[in-house]
C-alpha cells in the first residue's frame, strides 16, 4: 500500500473549532496579516483561504454574519461582486492565471466547509493544475507559502486603493 502524506491538513484538524465564526473573529482582531485578510470594504472584506484548492485562493466575506443571501441588502452584494472582480484583476496582475473558478457554496449539501457564513471563493486555475493527486487523494501541491502569496497580493490591493 502507498501513502501519499499532506502534513499541512494537521493544522487545520486540529483547529480550534467551535460556537464561534472565524469569518466574524478574525477581522475583530486587526491582525491582517496574521489572519490573511488582504482587504477591507465597507460591508466586505477579502481574506485568503489558509487551506487552499490552489495558490491564490481568495474569499470575499461579508461582514454581516449570514449563512445565506437573506439579509444582504444590495449595497452588500454589489460590493461583494465588485470585490470579486478586484481579486479577479488582482490575481491577474500577480499570479497570471489562466482562468478561474468563482462560487458560492450554500449548505453542507453544497459542499460549504464553513456554512453558517456566507462567502464568495475565488480560486485562480491554470491548465494542468489539476493532477492525480487531488483526484484520487484529495492532496493538493501548493507550491507557494500562504505569506509570500499575502504580500504580494497584498501590495497590489493597496496599490489599488
Amino acid at each position: 500500500m502507498k501513502q501519499l502524506w499532506a502534513p499541512w491538513r494537521i493544522d487545520y484538524i486540529l483547529s480550534k473549532k467551535g460556537p464561534e465564526c472565524i469569518f466574524c473573529d478574525l477581522p475583530a482582531e486587526e491582525k491582517d496579516r496574521d489572519n490573511l485578510i488582504l482587504h477591507r470594504g465597507r460591508m466586505n472584506f477579502v481574506i485568503m483561504n489558509r487551506f487552499p484548492y490552489n495558490n491564490g485562493h481568495l474569499m470575499v466575506v461579508p461582514f454581516l454574519h449570514t449563512s445565506s443571501f437573506e439579509g444582504l441588502d444590495t449595497a452588500t452584494l454589489s460590493e461583494m461582486m465588485e470585490l470579486t472582480r478586484s481579486c479577479t484583476d488582482v490575481l491577474r496582475d500577480v499570479m497570471n492565471p489562466e482562468g478561474f473558478n468563482i462560487g458560492i457554496n450554500i449548505g453542507t449539501a453544497a459542499g460549504a466547509g464553513i456554512r453558517e457564513h456566507l462567502h464568495m471563493h475565488i480560486v485562480p486555475r491554470w491548465v494542468g493544475d489539476s493532477s492525480f493527486m487531488a483526484v484520487l487523494d484529495e492532496v493538493r501541491v501548493v507550491p507557494e507559502h500562504l505569506l509570500e502569496t499575502y504580500d504580494k497580493i497584498k501590495m497590489v490591493f493597496k496599490a489599488d486603493a
